[in-house]
């Protein structure tokens, strides 16, 4: 089991994205495993196997981040994405979960979801306790916040997968 570090950097990959990143995918969201609401309390929009397969010949498994947009709206937001086996839950089949940071009023299963990866946070881990692994994906959104602020990060929120026609 993972200890929770704390020491953990609150910013993480260099000033500018850098190889393999930018990474581009969309693709429906999908039903997950119903526990990104429930018992976590960090809701997460699952991408459909085809695009995790895509992603998984890129990167390793892990905790990622970037920007998001959903459906028609036209703003992008900021996002973690655990991409794995989630080894706490002991998942057999790999997943990669979208927490997009906003509060959305519904459900938007079968709407277009659009992400751009742009860096790498840590590698997935098992935990003692569901507090553990709450509070490790509560440092990997600071995480997330602190390295999409710097301006080679924020272009990325202009970047024409985020354009909707019309």
């Amino acid at each position: 089991m993972a200890q929770l570090d704390t020491t953990r950097p609150l910013i993480v990959e260099p000033d500018v994205p850098t190889s393999p990143y930018p990474i581009k995918m969309k693709g429906e969201v999908v039903r997950g495993f119903g526990r990104g609401s429930k018992e976590l309390g960090i809701p997460t929009a699952n991408l459909p196997e085809k695009a995790i397969d895509a992603l998984c010949k890129d990167v390793e498994t892990g905790i990622y981040f970037g920007w998001a947009q959903v459906g028609n709206d036209n703003t992008v937001y900021p996002m973690v994405m655990s991409l794995g086996w989630n080894p706490y839950y002991k998942n057999e089949k790999r997943s990669a979960e979208v927490h997009i940071m906003n509060t959305f009023p519904e459900d938007f299963y079968g709407v277009e979801l659009r992400v751009i990866v742009l860096g790498y946070i840590r590698p997935e881990r098992d935990y003692s306790s569901l507090e553990s692994l709450i509070k490790d994906i509560n440092i990997d959104i600071q995480v997330a916040r602190n390295s999409l602020a710097r301006p080679a990060y924020t272009d990325y929120k202009k970047d024409q997968l985020f354009e909707i026609p019309g």
